[in-house]
């Protein structure tokens, strides 16, 4: 409860005033410790026998709560160490401010002076943290028995709060206001100060992984103007923690088996507004699978099926998540052989002279506990299921430590919880274990707003509110909205990641789009539709999806002097699509890969209703390789795509691909393929093939700045129009465009420049030399 106007002024009434002196001495001031040493008297009569025991300047409390602590009773000899004792007993009860002993002839008399009762607690300059938060977080309350250390471990707290929410500057005073009858107020000033932000996020000792590649792997940002509604880029010593344990996991899921994060330090700078976070890390070599071999200490289990889970693992990279995850295959298999009390543990011993890790999966029969139930704490918001979903041990599974680790994991991977905690404990008999998982919840909410400008769209703003626990159901909700020289589009989107409990995410999106393909086609588009789409894995970084849109698709605002074949398809269509897609992703990063590959092969079929038929197919592969310790990187991609109609129906312009631009450096934005040579429109095309070659290095700039130069060779065709008209150019034939660029990431986004110079092209082609980018999404 706030105390302002006419109670905080009462509370501070002129009769308290006059008590300050007395307070600072008695109250806030040290607590007369000696009282524990000055019963001289006491001590001088040690030998004498109690008669009687007095107990004076009780007001409150009952005498025989006081004799309750004493050591000495009625009839005992006096001793020193008894006195003693009594003395702190007494004083350990929190109740006094001050105790002596003393005797007078036969009878021990204690004294006592009572520590006052707290009448109200309040807080006075909280705006951001309400009273009700702060309430919860300290000891002291109406009618509880004050204490010096009390209020010292209170303002502890209120200041561990702040911290907590990124406000490092605040200061919390508190003040007491005596009372009558051995009562006070408590008033707790504080000044809570500007929020503690990120300055800056440095590494030291990453040779192999740059300091931007890092930053994407943990959960800190660095401070930018944009993050006014994240929490990530203020300072949170929890957030820092979890960050080591997530570079540990992603240094170790890469193959360097000695990694280790040495230190961690957090400098706050002196005007107390800013953090500088260093993580001092020490990489190590990369290291190979090696000898994989089973140390089988069960007599009757048969391991010829679990050696081939693992006869692919010798001479690939080492990954601690893939050495998990088989310890948890094999457990799966041997409960599926009928074997539900089996640990199975992965040893690792590290090779250094041949750089390889031998492993050795030691199967030992485990104690027969089952999981008598599941307890979760802590989830205000979220679903009691949206955590149990995760946990791989249901209550009557055989208790297994492997299982139990990754279902840890798997919580904390979901990024709805600041902390997690996850503990066994004993049931209610010696075979049975109870798991409680305790969390506590963070913001998932966010809100990115972007800017750009690019040389093929024009300007642009991008704007997007996402909620990735929605309802605490986890599931993602999200509105976007793209304004650009050239298009515009709105789409909302939604998911439920695990659909009747299985590992299946399905969701829809509904979007309006328009286009401006005036300057490449003489017409304008808008498409209007929905879809529903699924998502399952079928295997480790493989997964399906499957989808349905329908949309209404519009060719309008056709310029008078546009291709006949342009202008014979205005109007509106409606396509009836369903599509699927399989993607093998084994990048070592989805925002700025170096690593690894990526292959995907996708289907759609329309004519289930609507006007168009057609079947199409798209593959897609991209590599990288990293060279000179991941200063440069080797990337090649390749992309393939047909389109053909069913039952003898043309392509609609809308439905065929189009190439050129950011797809084909060098060229316009559908630069490329088959055009209408009497007016210059582009037409599409029906078939593509296209590739990229390309090598990004540092160009001598530090590297923290995230500038790198690139060099590039563009391939690409495109043809197969359904039409065949002399006033088509339809010519099949390779284009091929080399140059180079620069890529900055920039506080503000992703800022790229081209200049790609066409070696291979068709005289009706459309070139562009140079191109620029500048665009995020925050």
């Amino acid at each position: 409860m706030k105390l302002k106007c006419s109670v905080f002024k009462t509370l501070r009434s002129a009769s308290c005033l006059a008590c300050v002196g007395a307070l600072a001495s008695v109250l806030s001031g040290p607590v007369t410790i000696g009282s524990l040493n000055f019963a001289q008297p006491a001590f001088a009569q040690a030998g004498k026998t109690v008669e009687a025991i007095d107990v004076v300047g009780l007001r409150r409390i009952e005498k025989s709560t006081v004799l309750s602590y004493l050591t000495i009773q009625e009839g005992d000899v006096i001793q020193p160490l008894d006195v003693n004792n009594s003395l702190k007993a007494i004083y350990a009860t929190g109740f006094f401010a001050d105790v002596a002993f003393d005797v007078q002839g036969n009878t021990l008399i204690v004294s006592v002076k009572e520590n006052p009762i707290v009448n109200i607690v309040a807080f006075e300059g909280n705006d951001k943290i309400d009273d009700e938060a702060l309430e919860s977080e300290i000891r002291l309350r109406s009618r509880v028995v004050y204490t010096r250390s009390k209020v010292k471990a209170d303002v502890d707290r209120i200041l561990q709060v702040y911290r907590r929410s990124g406000r490092f500057s605040v200061t919390v005073e508190p003040k007491i206001i005596l009372l009558d009858q051995n009562r006070l107020n408590v008033v707790f000033e504080i000044d809570e100060g500007p929020e503690t932000s990120i300055r800056a996020v440095n590494f030291i000792g990453n040779k192999h992984f740059t300091d931007k590649a890092l930053r994407s792997e943990i959960l800190t940002r660095e401070s930018r103007w944009y993050r006014f509604l994240s929490a990530t880029d203020t300072y949170d010593e929890d957030r820092i923690a979890f960050d080591e344990e997530l570079l540990r996991r992603f240094y170790l899921s890469q193959g360097y088996a000695e990694f280790k994060v040495e230190s961690a330090i957090s400098e706050l700078t002196p005007d107390r507004k800013d953090f500088f976070v260093t993580f001092t890390v020490f990489e190590g070599e990369r290291y190979k699978f090696g000898n994989v071999v089973f140390e089988n200490n069960l007599e009757d289990l048969d391991i010829s099926e679990f050696k081939k889970i693992t006869d692919d693992l010798s001479g690939d990279w080492y990954d601690a998540d893939e050495v998990e995850d088989i310890s948890l295959e094999l457990t799966e298999k041997a409960g599926n052989l009928q074997y539900g009390f089996v640990d199975i543990r992965p040893n690792i011993e590290l090779n250094r002279e041949e750089k390889v890790v031998d492993l050795t999966y030691v199967i030992n029969e485990s104690p027969r506990i089952f999981v008598e139930r599941v307890d979760i704490f802590g989830n205000v918001r979220t679903l009691d299921r949206v955590i149990r979903r995760e946990i791989i041990l249901a209550e009557g599974d055989p208790y297994n430590l492997t299982k139990a680790k990754k279902s840890e994991q798997r919580i904390r991977d979901l990024n709805f919880f600041q902390n997690v905690s996850f503990e066994t404990k004993r049931g209610s008999r010696p075979d049975l274990a109870i798991i409680e998982v305790e969390v506590e919840e963070k913001s998932t909410g966010e809100l990115s707003i972007g800017a750009g400008f690019s040389t093929l769209d024009g300007p642009l703003a991008d704007f997007r509110i996402r909620e990735s626990n929605f309802l605490g159901k986890g599931q993602n909700l999200q509105f976007a909205s793209t304004i650009a020289g050239n298009s515009q589009q709105f789409d909302i989107s939604f998911t439920e990641p695990y659909f009747m409990d299985r590992e299946l995410a399905l969701g829809f999106d509904v979007f309006h789009i328009t286009r401006d393909f005036q300057e490449e086609s003489s017409f304008d588009q808008e498409r209007s539709g929905g879809a529903l789409r699924a998502v399952y894995p079928l295997a480790k970084d493989l997964t399906h999806g499957v989808q349905y849109s329908l949309e209404d698709n519009e060719i309008t605002d056709v310029e008078a002097d546009a291709s006949r074949f342009i202008r014979e398809q205005e109007g509106t269509r409606l396509t009836s699509e369903i599509s699927h897609k399989l993607t093998l992703d084994k990048r070592n990063s989805k925002i700025d890969p170096t690593e690894g590959y990526i292959l995907s092969w996708s289907n759609g079929l329309a004519g289930l209703g609507g006007d168009a038929e057609y079947l199409s197919t798209r593959a897609y592969a991209s590599t990288h390789h990293p060279f000179f310790d991941n200063k440069v990187v080797f990337s090649l991609q390749s992309e393939f795509g047909y389109i053909f109609g069913l039952n003898g129906e043309d392509i609609f312009i809308t439905d065929r691909y189009f190439i050129g631009g950011q797809t084909l450096r060098g060229f316009d934005r559908s630069g490329i393929g088959p055009r209408d040579i009497t007016t210059g429109d582009a037409l599409g095309g029906n078939r593509f093939i296209r590739g990229s070659a390309e090598v990004a290095f540092p160009i001598g700039l530090p590297d923290e700045l995230g500038v790198k130069g690139i060099l590039f060779t563009d391939v690409g065709t495109l043809g197969d129009i359904d039409e065949s008209d002399p006033d088509i150019a339809d010519e099949e034939s390779l284009r091929i465009a080399s140059g180079f660029g620069i890529s900055w990431q920039s506080p503000f986004g992703p800022i790229k420049a081209y200049v790609g110079i066409p070696l291979m092209k068709e005289d009706y082609d459309e070139e562009r030399i140079f191109q620029f980018n500048f665009g995020t999404s925050f």
